[in-house]
């Protein structure tokens, strides 16, 4: 499963990438990944990526007009970066987002596909896939101690 270090990769790779560029096409291959119907995942197409974050193990990619792609890469999601126009791939492919510079291209290695997308309109929507996990980066050394031992979630 991506952890932490793999979403803060992820973040750091596509921020010099997407910042500032329009999101031309989101091509949807696999049918359960996007999860909203409002608003429509075209509201997306032809917006400026205004910047990139995490929220938890969700990837956020701000778009113009107060949206949001929250993308949920789950157990076996993985991000690559391919030339624009790059096919996902039939077996494993689940999305491309492409940009001028090229595709973002989504793929999962399961046979049960988990990977997530959301569109949402404003902060407040957006805070609703927070699931209020202790953000560890920014958390001091007792607090985390504290958070270790609190409880067994396994």
């Amino acid at each position: 499963m991506p952890e932490l270090p793999d979403i803060v990769v992820y973040l750091d790779c596509l921020a010099p990438r997407v910042i500032g560029q329009p999101l031309e096409q989101i091509r949807i291959i696999g049918p359960s990944l996007l999860r909203s119907v409002d608003p429509a995942i075209s509201e997306a197409e032809g917006q400026r990526v205004t910047g990139v974050r995490r929220l938890g193990k969700r990837i956020v990619i701000e778009l113009e007009n107060d949206v949001f792609l929250v993308l949920h890469l789950m157990i076996a999601g993985r991000l690559r970066w391919k030339n624009s126009g790059a096919k996902p791939g039939r077996k494993l492919g689940l999305a491309a987002f492409d940009f001028p510079g090229g595709s973002l291209i989504l793929t999962e290695a399961s046979t049960r596909k988990r990977a997530s997308l959301h569109l949402v309109r404003g902060e407040a929507a957006l805070s609703d896939h927070d699931r209020g996990g202790l953000e560890v980066l920014e958390s001091d050394e007792a607090t985390f101690a504290a958070r270790l031992v609190s409880e067994n979630h396994t």
